[in-house]
């Protein structure tokens, strides 16, 4: 099977070069999702959560502390074009109020009237690869890095969008 193919090229000893050849050889599998990215997918199940973090995420010192989440680099990559990937072939949590966790910004940068474009970028691209929209939570910064404690894995992007940080709940498959 597809998955039982990205377990192996995810866990075999082969260079990023193969691995790059499977990843092409295989059908409807977006193109930027690392074998690492999709044994992850692979292995999820209901209610499991993946945060895609970006550049500027403390994410080595949240994974590495004892019991944290996985580490997985995806450094260049940006979060809207991961999370397009990914949620063309992860169903999100249908079953709780907000299967989207965002950081809100911080007071003083909602008084500055700050703006974050990214967001509707994450609207668009979940309405569109999920059905019926899901809703999304502001989520208190700090609380936001509590949250990012338990999550099962962090996806460390390029992104370089201020508050670009976005945490998934996995659905179910239909």
């Amino acid at each position: 099977s597809v998955v039982s193919v990205l377990v192996c090229s995810s866990r075999c000893d082969i260079n990023q070069q193969y691995r790059n050849i499977i990843m092409g050889k295989l059908k409807g599998v977006p193109a930027i999702l690392s074998p690492e990215i999709l044994h992850l997918l692979a292995i999820t199940g209901h209610g499991d959560q993946i945060l895609l973090a970006d550049i500027n995420y403390p994410t080595h010192s949240i994974c590495s502390a004892e019991g944290g989440p996985r580490e997985i680099r995806a450094d260049g990559l940006g979060i809207p074009a991961l999370l397009d990937a990914i949620t063309t072939l992860m169903p999100l949590d249908q079953y709780v109020e907000s299967p989207i966790q965002l950081m809100e910004r911080t007071q003083s940068d909602i008084a500055k009237g700050m703006v974050v474009p990214v967001w509707q970028e994450y609207r668009k691209i979940c309405d569109k690869n999920e059905q019926p929209p899901v809703k999304f939570e502001m989520v208190e910064r700090m609380e936001f890095y509590e949250r990012s404690r338990k999550v099962m894995a962090i996806i460390h992007t390029g992104e370089t969008a201020a508050y670009g940080n976005i945490i998934l709940t996995r659905g179910v498959c239909n």
